[in-house]
């Protein structure tokens, strides 16, 4: 059965689908599945391809392509992903998405005789939505309106494609046991997720600092990724705070990465303490300990299950959000972070630093 899925942006949105591709394979094996996905995103997927769950990464950048309709790279860039995108039929074309650009990609997929497009019928609550996508499915259908981003795009597969959902997602991110070597004989890195593209998302600057102080006085390291020159600043800001005149304090800015690099880069951490972001999101999906902050109540939304325990059993739940307005203090970030660990009686109460 070959199957494309589309789902084309944003990070966080692309994460929270990632699922669908493990449930897919369990469902009918030997599938072949193609994605497409922003170009900027498509790194992401690069795990999957490289362990054959995913055929084909087919990127597109209309984001980019919008901007400037009519000109001589758009046609190129248009064309050669129209190529792509057409190179082969498919059993079933799933728009995860909702929107009039991935109606139109599914639109323009070719189907094998009896292959069908499958689309969402409604909005679900926070999610945008465009009519097309209906208009252009040959099934299209209702979700539940109040429902999880990651539930839905699995929601919907599995009822396009007539199959029970597995009970626990699988996101398909392995790490490589090389990888897996390194994280333990460093020092324990715990990462600050502090960038994302709104700012009333944001934490304050103090709350890192704070937070970080505490972290470091329990013998942690802090690692302060970023993706723009404003969250470079940031993390520059947050290190000079915590590391003073000391250059090799417990603080480490991290160079700018590509996606997948920074994916592996997080995977060596000891865990990642986040606002509501892609990259914070990315943390779920690799299973690490994680805290995940909301200024709004969307955590029902986008925010780690409930539920999901790690490997230290059921007693402890390995990934939670907090949410307070008008943002959540250092103190509940805190507990948080001792209800994540494996053995919060090891981690030290908070203790006030000077």
């Amino acid at each position: 059965m070959k199957i494309l899925l589309v789902k084309l942006s944003s990070l966080g949105d692309v994460v929270h689908t990632l699922p669908v591709v493990q449930d897919l394979l369990a469902a009918c094996p030997g599938a072949q599945i193609d994605w497409v996905v922003e170009k900027a995103f498509a790194p992401l997927l690069s795990p999957l391809l490289a362990s054959g769950h995913l055929q084909r990464v087919i990127p597109c950048e209309l984001r980019r392509w919008r901007k400037a309709p009519l000109a001589a790279a758009t046609r190129a860039g248009w064309g050669t992903f129209k190529k792509q995108l057409q190179a082969q039929p498919y059993d079933a074309v799933i728009d995860l998405q909702g929107l009039t650009k991935s109606a139109l990609v599914a639109r323009l997929a070719r189907l094998a005789p009896g292959g069908k497009r499958y689309a969402l019928a409604n909005q679900t609550e926070g999610s945008a939505y465009e009519a097309p996508t209906r208009w252009v499915a040959d099934v299209a259908i209702a979700m539940e309106p109040h429902i999880h981003a990651m539930q839905r795009g699995r929601e919907l597969c599995a009822r396009a494609l007539g199959y029970a959902l597995p009970p626990v997602p699988d996101f398909g991110l392995k790490v490589p046991p090389a990888l897996m070597e390194q994280a333990q004989a460093a020092p324990e890195t715990i990462a600050f997720v502090h960038g994302t593209s709104r700012a009333d998302k944001q934490w304050p600057l103090q709350n890192w600092v704070t937070l970080g102080r505490q972290l470091i006085a329990q013998g942690y390291r802090v690692a302060l990724p970023h993706g723009s020159t404003d969250e470079l600043a940031t993390s520059q800001a947050i290190a000079a705070a915590l590391n003073g005149d000391d250059e090799g304090g417990g603080a480490i800015v991290w160079l700018r990465l590509s996606l997948d690099a920074l994916t592996q880069k997080l995977a060596q951490c000891a865990g990642v303490i986040g606002v509501d972001s892609g990259l914070s999101h990315i943390a779920v999906a690799l299973d690490l300990p994680h805290v995940q902050i909301y200024n709004f109540d969307t955590a029902w939304r986008t925010g780690p299950l409930s539920g999901s325990a790690g490997p230290a059993g059921p007693g402890v739940q390995r990934q939670l959000s907090v949410f307070a307005q008008p943002t959540p203090s250092v103190q509940a970030v805190w507990d948080a972070w001792l209800s994540c660990q494996p053995l919060p009686a090891q981690v030290s109460e908070w203790a006030p630093l000077p």
